[in-house]
């Protein structure tokens, strides 16, 4: 007998939850904080050093430091700011949503060392004899801008003046020699002589005191001033001078433009990927797969809600995580139905199938996603800003995964399971009458694949060939091509320039040299239509000249140029910390493995891998494509999601020896790996089907910025699908089938004898 509660409990559920995502997911959207790279702004990473030889950057000097960019940063208004000190002398700068990024740099890292000196560059007065915000914007009586502040002792000021008032002044200078020469960051190597007369010279202002000294407090300060640089001094000066040098290190700026295209886009290319495997997913495995549509349609918006409630960043990487995210979270579902399905062939009731699926796919699920997990927690460590979104939401997405795809789309389906609804519809499941069994005869179900039985294992040596050829290949490509690495590796600086229509890279080459002195290494066309222009240079650009270029190409285009630096230094660095992050992994990964099987399964695992990272590499190298920073993101994501494939292979087989109890010769084990293999290959191949639409949507329609991070995607997936069915499995069979005439294999713990002993 049907029992109807059961169902409409399921729609009241599902009424329920849609109501919910309908009525809140916009004001959720609304407040996730969008990073740099989806509202422009720019990101800088400085160098503390100390004014003088004297001075001792410690920690109290940081956080002086950290104080004094926050209030001039408060100065501009931006309210997506952060701030933070890392390591002994670093600071790391983010802003978003900068309109005026050259201004904003400008103001961030002049030290404002105010400076009152005479023509010989002697200082008299400094920024410490000024009242805390005191400065303004003004106008003098020809309504002229000009900037007037306020000094803290008349009586000082008055013999100051009155010091310089008495100099003799030599008519045959071209300059007055009686003059009050006003600084900002005082050069040595500059004097006042060799400025004055310039248009834009290095000093503020140098006035002269026509009529004697002055007793008084208050100062003005006249120079060739516009309302915007008058005002833009005055800020300067109330936020205070900081108490160190800082040096750039590293930076990325984003035009707003850039970034509102790249989010349309990636926004776009992610819409399409999750609608395609939502239908495949209903296409191929029925009911349960409009199930899956609906946890995961959960899944998305608790990925959103907890990211918004823990106050995280949403980068074009972290979309990416995201959209990726939704492909691997399919693959807890398929475990299970392929689970259930196998039970239903077997002949058992959707009760009995459903149960027996759901305990059975359950550590398989918990390994698979641990694994994935360790390169995610590995990514976040050794990852720069924009990587770390991407491990944020990647590790996000595998947590909130595991509770949908196993208690959501356990306790929707089961409602059904209860209802006694679905007894006497297999169809329903995507099974045929046909190929249930009788249980009552108890045979084995043969598993097959599109009605085939394959034997991978008696191919086994075509495989490692196969490998050994293509890894042989990889190699002289590397050896002979070498990886076209970018900025992020070797230093220098990159800009990208948006145009509406196609731009002419010898056009740009030639503006670059004669413009700005600078020739570039190398230039390629971007995105859709050649509208963006990618160039290389092996220096790096100066705040200047960063903000000549966007000046110019915004004057030009309408839209300002992405700018990216790096030192030598965090170059080396990041290499370094991308190479930690891949060897660091891996350990994580075989001490897991290890413990949860053995150690042949876990090196197996590793192998296969590294495998696939080589191949991503590989492919770079012949392709010439830039590998970045990114691209260690997507190898990592791979790195996971390959021991994530191997591991469910290698459960599979752990399983099947502990139903044998005790394997005895190699020919035995081989019957069961293979079998395992046929077990598993339609989770397998639908697990890469759907990730690999999600990461194929990335790379056709996502923004450029990230479409060789979708390639490496693409290739490691499918690398990482054929490295687990015909390498790792294959490999511990001939590893662990040389030992097993001596050792018989078993995974069935043995009991300990109870009662007494003799």
């Amino acid at each position: 007998m049907v029992k109807r509660g059961r169902i409409v409990a399921f729609f009241l559920i599902v009424l329920l939850l849609a109501g919910t995502i309908g009525t809140t997911i916009t004001g959720v959207t609304k407040d996730i904080k969008l990073g740099l790279d989806l509202q422009g702004g720019f990101e800088i990473l400085y160098e503390v050093e100390p004014l003088n030889d004297d001075q001792e950057v410690n920690r109290n000097v940081m956080e002086a430091t950290v104080q004094a960019l926050t209030e001039r940063v408060d100065v501009l208004g931006i309210s997506e700011t952060s701030i933070d000190i890392e390591g002994n002398d670093r600071i790391r700068v983010q802003l978003a949503g900068v309109e005026d990024q050259s201004e904003a740099r400008e103001l961030l890292s002049t030290t404002a060392q105010l400076s009152f000196r005479d023509y010989q560059g002697k200082e008299y007065l400094n920024g410490s004899d000024l009242v805390g915000g005191s400065a303004a914007q003004s106008f003098d009586q020809n309504n002229q801008p000009m900037v007037t502040m306020k000094l803290k002792s008349a009586s000082k000021f008055y013999e100051v003046s009155k010091e310089i008032y008495n100099i003799e002044d030599d008519p045959t200078t071209p300059y007055p020699e009686n003059a009050m020469v006003i600084w900002l960051d005082y050069d040595e190597d500059t004097s006042y002589a060799e400025e004055y007369g310039k248009e834009d010279p290095a000093y503020v202002s140098a006035p002269i005191f026509k009529d004697g000294p002055i007793r008084s407090t208050n100062v003005q300060i006249d120079g060739n001033f516009t309302v915007d640089s008058a005002k833009k001094m005055a800020d300067i000066l109330n936020a205070g001078s900081l108490p160190v040098e800082l040096n750039e290190m590293y930076s990325d700026s984003v035009g707003a433009q850039f970034g509102a295209q790249a989010m349309d886009k990636t926004v776009f290319a992610g819409f399409i990927g999750i609608a395609i495997i939502f239908i495949y997913m209903m296409i191929y495995y029925r009911f349960p797969g409009v199930i899956a549509t609906v946890t995961l349609s959960v899944y998305i918006y608790l990925i959103l809600l907890v990211f918004e409630l823990m106050n995280g960043v949403l980068t074009l990487p972290g979309i990416a995580a995201l959209i990726l995210g939704v492909g691997m979270a399919v693959d807890a579902n398929i475990i299970t139905y392929e689970r259930i399905k196998e039970e239903l062939k077997a002949g058992k009731t959707p009760m009995s199938a459903f149960k027996a699926g759901n305990s059975r796919s359950l550590a398989t699920i918990l390994d698979a996603n641990i694994t994935t997990l360790i390169a995610a927690v590995v990514l976040f460590i050794f990852g720069t800003s924009s990587v770390k979104g991407f491990a944020t939401m990647l590790i996000v997405s595998i947590l909130v995964s595991f509770i949908t795809a196993v208690y959501g789309s356990r306790l929707l389906l089961g409602l059904w399971i209860k209802s006694r609804y679905l007894n006497k519809r297999p169809g329903w499941f995507g099974v045929k009458k046909e190929q249930i069994n009788d249980i009552a005869e108890g045979d084995e179900v043969d598993a097959t694949f599109m009605n085939r039985k394959f034997d991978f294992v008696k191919y086994r040596k075509r495989f490692f060939a196969l490998s050994i050829i293509l890894i042989t290949a990889g190699a002289l490509a590397l050896a002979i091509f070498r990886l076209n690495l970018g900025i992020d590796f070797t230093a220098g600086s990159r800009v990208s320039i948006l145009a509406e229509n196609n731009v002419s890279l010898e056009e740009i080459e030639t503006e670059f040299e004669e413009e700005f002195n600078e020739t570039p290494k190398q230039l390629v066309h971007g995105g859709d239509n050649n509208e963006i222009a990618n160039v290389r240079f092996e220096s790096q650009l100066s705040k200047d000249q960063i903000a000549e270029i966007k000046s110019f190409y915004n004057d030009k285009y309408g839209s300002e140029p992405n700018v990216s630096t790096v030192s030598p230094i965090v170059g080396e660095e990041l290499a370094k910390n991308a190479a930690l992050a891949v060897l660091y992994a891996s350990i994580g990964i075989i001490i897991y493995v290890t413990i949860r099987f053995e150690i042949f399964f876990a090196l197996t695992a590793i192998i296969a891998l590294l495998h696939d990272a080589f191949f991503i590499i590989a492919l770079f190298a012949i392709t010439r494509l830039e590998f970045d920073i990114t691209i260690i993101a997507a190898i990592l994501t791979i790195v996971g999601y390959s021991v994530n494939d191997t591991i469910v292979t290698f459960d599979r087989i752990r399983e099947n020896i502990k139903l044998k109890k005790r394997v005895k010769s190699f020919g035995e084990l081989a019957k069961i790996v293979n079998k395992s293999l046929m077990e598993t290959l339609a989770r397998s191949i639908n697990t890469v089907i759907t990730v690999v639409f999600a990461a194929l949507m990335l790379l056709i329609f996502g923004a450029s910025s990230i479409t060789n991070f979708a390639f490496a995607l693409v290739v490691g997936l499918i690398a990482g699908t054929y490295s687990s069915l015909f390498i790792a499995a294959q490999l511990w069979l001939v590893w662990r089938g040389k030992s097993i005439k001596t050792k018989p294999l078993s995974f069935v713990k043995k009991k300990k004898p109870s009662g007494p002993q003799v």
